[in-house]
């Protein structure tokens, strides 16, 4: 029995190091992720190098393959033990047989295939920091989101929190009161096309994230299963949009018109987003998540002002932002549950 305690002991701190290590890795990961995206595809969207530019819904359809390669290889080493075999039969029982099932993931798959459509679009006509800021109502949206299908109560602080986030967006949309903080020398850009792109996807985001979240609870399949689903159907409404929008641009040009290093790293950087996320949500808590969302806003507003040299900040945007990162933190605050008494355990 001393034994037992012993090892039993031993493995939990083990395990608890564990657990921590990859939940700061996984936030750091997330950290740069999440930032290095933003900034990689704002300067491949305003930057034109020689012949065409690449189409944003051709990589939106990349990032979808080398998400569903990315899980069904997490599949295979995970629940199909590197067994091939074992595999499809997986995929034929959770996925293939049940069609049904499946058929709901058209609903939020065709949701972020647009949201990521729009997102390019919104990059087209945002400087990355205003971005940044103004992308987090997605956490107001889906709140609202959650009250309607989930029937979820918030809590005062996060009520007070989401009007701290509405506030700090509007601030950050403030004209610069001077006008010698323009830039003759900044990329042309249309920001109202920009702001209602990004606030589409807020809305865009948080329905689908709420849904997906209700499916997820209603089943037993595993989350990387589920990104199958969603990538399926993503390939297929992001081949719709390629063949309705750009349909000529590929006849005349190729599929793959465009690309380079950085149009590839584009690709690889959205398809890891929402796997990223599954592990940081599955490791870590709100508050370090803020702490994330909190320093890629300050990293992409630093690079975007000192490399990309195509933001100027103003007083509106640091107050608005300051307001944005605290509503980041305030709202993903849980108050510690108190202890319960436990009774000694006999054995």
């Amino acid at each position: 029995m001393r034994k037992l305690e012993e090892n039993e002991n031993g493995e939990q701190p083990k395990m608890n190091a564990v657990r921590l290590n990859i939940k700061y890795v996984s936030l750091v990961i997330l950290i740069l992720q999440t930032t290095t995206l933003v900034l990689t595809l704002r300067y491949s969207r305003s930057v034109q190098g020689d012949g065409p530019k690449y189409l944003s819904t051709t990589a939106i359809v990349m990032a979808e393959s080398v998400k569903i390669m990315t899980c069904v290889l997490l599949v295979f080493g995970g629940e199909g033990g590197w067994s091939l075999n074992n595999l499809v039969k997986i995929i034929h029982s959770q996925i293939i047989s049940k069609p049904w099932d499946t058929l709901k993931l058209a609903i939020p798959s065709g949701l972020y295939t647009l949201q990521n459509n729009l997102l390019f679009v919104a990059l087209s006509n945002l400087d990355a920091a205003t971005y940044q800021v103004t992308y987090q109502l997605k956490i107001l949206t889906t709140a609202l989101f959650s009250v309607l299908m989930l029937n979820r109560q918030l809590s005062a602080t996060k009520w007070i929190s989401l009007v701290l986030l509405m506030a700090g967006v509007v601030l950050v949309q403030m004209p610069s009161s001077s006008p010698e903080e323009t830039k003759e020398s900044l990329p042309p850009k249309n920001q109202m096309i920009g702001l209602v792109a990004v606030l589409s996807a807020c809305f865009s985001s948080g329905f689908a994230g709420v849904y997906f979240e209700k499916i997820l609870k209603g089943t037993q399949q595993s989350l990387w299963l589920r990104n199958i689903q969603l990538a399926f159907f993503g390939i297929l409404f992001g081949l719709g949009g390629v063949i309705f929008n750009d349909g000529k641009e590929v006849q005349a040009n190729g599929f793959f018109q465009g690309y380079n290093t950085l149009t590839w790293l584009v690709v690889f950087l959205q398809a890891c987003s929402g796997l990223l996320v599954a592990v940081v949500i599955k490791y870590a808590d709100n508050i370090l998540k803020g702490f994330a969302t909190s320093l890629s806003i300050i990293l992409s507003t630093i690079v975007s002002y000192y490399l990309l040299s195509d933001f100027i900040p103003t007083s509106y945007f640091f107050v608005g932002a300051t307001f944005v990162i605290g509503a980041t933190f305030l709202y993903g605050y849980e108050p510690p549950k108190p202890k319960e008494l436990t009774q000694p355990q006999t054995i």
